[in-house]
């Protein structure tokens, strides 16, 4: 049985490793392979993010994390930082329920929008996020917070053409 809670301080050692196993379904896709052996967030900055309270996790058996979302409160927008489910335990709902989980959340917070930057044309990312309402914003929606963020996601490597940013509006 898996439950999904706010992330404690104790769950972060186990974050870096749930990164690395779920970007193990990139070596599917030719182009961005180099993403499972791309760097994850240091425990440190799991512990940054755990601390402000907008961390979930799913735990299964022993409260043990099988997956995370981390987001941050941005104005009155809560902004995805991460989805991350272990490799084995994909395709079987518990993305689905963080988000829900993150989305109830912000609501009961008073939160207008949800953000994130995804790949476009990846099944399990902006695909994904549409089934949930999440729209694809083009450069004049998305505004200057997540056309500086896919701005860095690019230096980093991120192919251009294939990032966009999402909102779900709350109202």
């Amino acid at each position: 049985m898996t439950t999904i809670r706010i992330a404690q301080e104790s769950d972060a050692e186990a974050l870096p490793y749930i990164e690395q196993s779920a970007g193990e379904a990139y070596r599917e896709i030719a182009e961005l392979a180099w993403i499972a052996y791309d760097d994850n967030q240091t425990v440190a900055r799991h512990r940054e993010l755990i601390a402000k309270g907008t961390c979930w996790v799913a735990v299964g058996h022993g409260d043990r994390p099988i997956a995370f979302l981390s987001a941050e409160v941005m104005d009155d927008t809560l902004h995805i930082r991460e989805l991350a489910v272990r490799l084995d335990r994909q395709r079987s709902g518990i993305g689905r329920a963080l988000l829900k989980k993150a989305i109830a959340d912000a609501r009961a917070s008073g939160l207008v929008a949800l953000t994130l930057t995804t790949f476009r044309d990846v099944i399990w990312n902006a695909p994904f996020y549409q089934k949930l309402g999440f729209q694809v914003l083009d450069h004049a929606q998305a505004g200057e917070r997540l056309r500086q963020i896919l701005r860095r996601e690019i230096e980093h490597g991120m192919p251009a053409s294939r990032r966009c940013a999402m909102r779900l509006m709350l109202a």
